[in-house]
């Protein structure tokens, strides 16, 4: 099964000031829960609301019983999506089709960190990405240049490559990217 990364043209960004005086209206990123196979219309319903949101999305190869070979775009996280936006604009992505909750506690949504998404946006464009089910016991690292400096992750070896592994905790969802082993460096204990 080949797999390689893939932008999806329907995750583009809505484009919106990101601009906040005060804390009260800073945009955040956050997980958004959706339902099975339903990401990418509840990405569509999003952005005729003007909530910027990121579908993060890879491409494999598929073999049918006939054997004939199909290339399909699959959610890179399966039932969820990313939206940015200020406390305000919860109801707007909570009403939206497609959605089930917001992730996070009973009374307190629970922010991604900005750096998380930036990694995740520039590692499916032009990258080999896939999900990655089992995590390993490995050690931890991180990414000491480039447009992800700075990303800390799980180091796992697949084939004869290097695999960064970067975990998203807060919705238990793992993505691996290849990398190089002088990009890397171990974070102390």
């Amino acid at each position: 099964m080949i797999r390689q990364a893939h932008s999806d043209p329907s995750s583009s960004f809505v484009g919106r000031s990101l601009s906040a005086a005060d804390g009260v209206n800073e945009r955040k990123w956050y997980a958004v829960f959706t339902f099975p196979q339903n990401e990418k219309s509840a990405l569509k319903q999003l952005e005729l609301r003007d909530v910027e949101s990121f579908l993060p999305t890879y491409e494999t190869m598929k073999v049918w019983k006939n054997r004939q070979r199909v290339t399909t775009i699959m959610p890179l996280f399966p039932t969820y999506l990313f939206v940015n936006i200020e406390k305000r604009e919860r109801a707007k992505v909570l009403q939206s089709p497609g959605v089930i909750h917001i992730v996070g506690g009973t009374h307190q949504d629970a922010s991604i960190a900005a750096s998380e998404i930036e990694f995740l946006r520039s590692c499916v464009q032009g990258r080999s990405v896939e999900p990655y089910r089992e995590l390993l016991v490995g050690r931890i690292v991180r990414i000491k240049r480039g447009s992800m400096e700075g990303v800390e992750g799980v180091l796992v070896r697949r084939g004869n490559g290097l695999r960064f592994v970067l975990s998203l905790k807060l919705i238990n969802q793992h993505a691996a990217i290849e990398v190089a082993a002088e990009d890397l460096e171990q974070v102390a204990d």
